[in-house]
């Protein structure tokens, strides 16, 4: 494609989304021709992507913390191809299955942590997340408790964007001009040490947080509340990394009140902390586990929710219709990906990497940015990262309440092309699990010019 024909298109394309096209999260005012309108991706190799006016970006976000394999593995590409040829769709609906389908949950439920050994496929964490809810509702009927019907969650926690999902999820943005959250969700204070936990340790505050949800249960009263649901590691929410004092004492306190520990993998599943799955590399064992974004490397839409034999028996034993379902729960295209990619992040050893070799390296590079006037804090786990942006380190103060010098780094970053994601004034990584030592050093030393540059236009403003 010549400069003239890239230049057209590109006008073009751009045409056609600010006309056409309605963008998830996105203010539609701000897509304006006149200010450049959507930048187009036209490829993508191993971590970089390529848009259509020539640019080589380096993706430090794996497109939606989900591209775990890296762009354009043939590998992928070709076992879609080879199941389309054989049977490019059929549901499973109705006593019927597909080989991929059961072959995949089989492998899913070797891989799971516990006795989590029975897989329920949607096509997004969204759908699953309102899977876990209609799951919840469904079992507890069924063990002869009706009233157990409220879910505990947290602020700041994201669980997908369905009326459910959006509901057992504590955004605020995502809430309140849409009637939400719905009846029977509640949240409580997140394991957000930085801005939640005043003068004590870590460690303490852990505690302090896990023990809010038990307050919580008490309030509620332990015979209504279903379950408890969590990221191990809470990533669009900012990349909370939890003391390592939080999840035995959350743990516990569902084993105690008989409530159903939820945990939604979708970012950290698949290798992301260092583990296969965060529930293992926090020691715990949930009733029920949400999957999604890894598990293809998003080359295809999927995701599942794992359940255990204690709720698998009460679906399978008592009878009566689970009257839920997606048209492409369990797709066999879909299903064949998972199986490669799953296969191919075994092979090449790309968890164990993740924790001894790359994971290490950025935790290293980005304690470098400590000393930054801008950075109060550094946290990551694997390859999942957050840089707190701030205005005085010692009070832990934002330069206001509205993410502004995330946004002003974030847009540092794009010029550099560099994509970085910025959650309130948190710069925040999830690149890719096949990304190289050298990249990571790219996106560090990127983050720390486009640092310098955030803090120029705040003393400016």
């Amino acid at each position: 494609m010549n400069e003239n024909i890239n230049r057209n298109s590109t006008a073009r394309w751009r045409d056609l989304d600010i006309r056409h096209h309605l963008n998830p999260f996105s203010d539609y005012k701000t897509l304006k021709s006149e200010e450049g309108g959507s930048r187009i991706i036209v490829r993508a190799e191993g971590a970089h992507l390529y848009d259509s006016e020539g640019q080589k970006i380096l993706d430090g976000m794996a497109g939606l913390w989900c591209v775990n394999l890296g762009y354009g593995r043939e590998e992928l590409a070709r076992s879609a191809y080879e199941q389309m040829l054989e049977l490019p769709y059929y549901n499973s609906f109705f006593k019927t299955t597909t080989p991929p389908t059961v072959e995949l949950a089989e492998k899913l439920a070797e891989l799971a942590p516990g006795d989590l050994n029975y897989a329920f496929y949607g096509s997004s964490g969204s759908e699953s997340n309102d899977t876990v809810v209609r799951m919840v509702r469904f079992y507890w009927n069924k063990a002869g408790k009706p009233g157990k019907r409220n879910f505990i969650s947290r602020t700041h926690a994201y669980h997908g964007s369905t009326m459910a999902s959006a509901s057992l999820g504590g955004m605020k943005p995502m809430q309140q001009i849409y009637g939400l959250p719905l009846e029977g969700f509640h949240h409580v204070v997140p394991p957000y040490w930085y801005d939640f936990g005043g003068e004590l340790s870590p460690e303490e505050f852990g505690l302090q947080a896990a023990q809010a949800i038990e307050e919580k249960i008490l309030e509620l009263g332990p015979e209504t509340v279903a379950a408890f649901i969590g990221e191990p590691i809470m990533g669009a929410g900012g990349v909370l990394i939890p003391p390592d004092s939080y999840w035995p004492e959350v743990q516990r306190i569902c084993n105690k009140y008989d409530i159903l520990l939820v945990a939604d993998e979708v970012i950290c599943g698949f290798g992301r902390t260092g583990e296969m799955f965060g529930s293992q590399r926090y020691g715990i064992t949930p009733d029920m586990m949400t999957l999604a974004k890894g598990i293809t490397s998003g080359y295809l839409p999927l995701s599942a929710v794992m359940v255990n034999e204690r709720i698998a028996s009460k679906l399978r034993e008592e009878g009566g219709e689970f009257a839920h379902g997606y048209t492409y729960s369990g797709h066999p295209v879909s299903c064949a990906v998972a199986l490669t990619n799953l296969a191919l992040l075994e092979n090449e050893d790309l968890v164990r990497r993740t924790r001894e070799e790359t994971g290490p390296h950025l935790r290293g590079r980005l304690n470098e940015l400590v000393d930054h006037p801008l950075v109060g804090e550094v946290r990551s786990e694997g390859l999942i990262a957050a840089v707190e942006l701030v205005r005085d380190k010692q009070a832990r103060s934002r330069w206001d309440d509205k993410g502004t010098a995330g946004q002003i780094c974030r847009d540092h970053c794009f010029a550099r092309n560099i994509i970085l994601r910025a959650v309130r004034d948190a710069m925040v990584f999830s690149p890719p699990l096949t990304i190289e030592t050298s990249q990571i050093d790219e996106l560090v030393d990127g983050l720390r010019v486009s640092l310098d540059r955030t803090l120029e236009d705040l003393a400016r403003r």
